[in-house]
């Protein structure tokens, strides 16, 4: 049974041996929020793609003892980030040439404090990253004006009455138009992430979407 926060169907074929496809899918969606955080973080370049490494490193030698009973995909990813990033930093201070597999593994059955701030920021980062990969996943199914009434008005957070004197349209088409992106992003956030898909589809209309 799914777990309320995150679904199974890119994770389940995670844990198949050998499939390139859905690592190569998992790699695409979570290098990039990896990344920014790093940078956020204040590493370099080349630290920060050293990070994403060990991260699907990590993530890729444990997967098939994460256990949805015992929280979110998202949050076990976040400790696992964190915990490397940490590691990383302590890493460049002391031991240039880092440690192998072993000490990987014992940071991921560490369980550090909470840090708020890096919480938060780690959920932002990922709330916009999510956004993006469903937005880019969906955009060729619908016109440019649908698309563009959408992007105005829940992104922008323009008024509807003014998006449709700009692309020549009723202000209910907009609202449909608005209605249906929103419909096709939400079904495509909720093959990973239900809660966040939830989150997507409450914003009152009119307003602009808030981070997932």
């Amino acid at each position: 049974m799914d777990d309320p926060q995150t679904r199974h169907t890119l994770l389940a074929k995670l844990r198949a041996p050998g499939d390139e496809a859905a690592w190569s899918e998992f790699v695409g969606l979570y290098e990039p929020l990896v990344y920014r955080l790093a940078r956020r973080q204040g590493l370099q370049d080349a630290d920060a793609q050293d990070l994403c490494q060990e991260v699907f490193r990590a993530v890729a030698g444990a997967i098939g003892r994460w256990d949805p009973a015992g929280g979110s995909f998202r949050g076990w990813l976040r400790c696992i980030a964190r915990n490397l990033l940490i590691n990383l930093l302590a890493r460049q201070r002391r031991h240039p040439r880092g440690s192998g597999d072993s000490a990987v593994q014992a940071l991921l059955a560490a369980q550090p404090e909470p840090d708020a701030e890096a919480s938060a920021l780690f959920d932002v980062e990922y709330g916009r990253r999510l956004f993006e990969w469903a937005a880019d996943a969906v955009r060729g199914e619908f016109t440019l004006k649908t698309w563009d009434a959408f992007w105005r008005t829940a992104v922008e957070g323009r008024r509807p009455r003014d998006v449709a004197a700009e692309l020549g349209m009723s202000a209910g088409a907009v609202y449909i138009a608005r209605s249906r992106v929103l419909a096709r992003l939400r079904r495509q956030v909720e093959q990973l992430d239900v809660e966040a898909a939830g989150r997507l589809g409450g914003e009152r209309d009119g307003g602009p979407l808030e981070p997932l």
